[in-house]
């Protein structure tokens, strides 16, 4: 946002921030898919398996649908559709 603000040689850094982003939200799926795999509980063991799952899986879907929305905004970036 403050690049994007500053304008000039900065646009360029936006996109590159927009990347990273996109990248560690990715990565942290990953490691959330991993988990859901590796664990050694299941969402019927109970009260603490239902809950965790619950809570993580609404995260994840949380980070999934701002990993999306960073996609597209990071192609908008891309193509100049932001200005100062």
């Amino acid at each position: 946002h403050h690049a994007i603000l500053a304008g000039g040689c900065f646009l360029k850094q936006a996109v590159y921030a927009s990347i990273a982003t996109v990248f560690l939200a990715l990565v942290f799926t990953g490691f959330q898919g991993i988990e859901y795999v590796e664990a050694p509980f299941t969402i019927s063991d109970g009260i603490y398996g239902s809950t965790s799952f619950s809570a993580t899986g609404f995260h994840g879907f949380h980070v999934i649908i701002g990993t999306i929305s960073s996609i597209i905004c990071g192609i908008r970036q891309y193509l100049g559709h932001f200005t100062p």
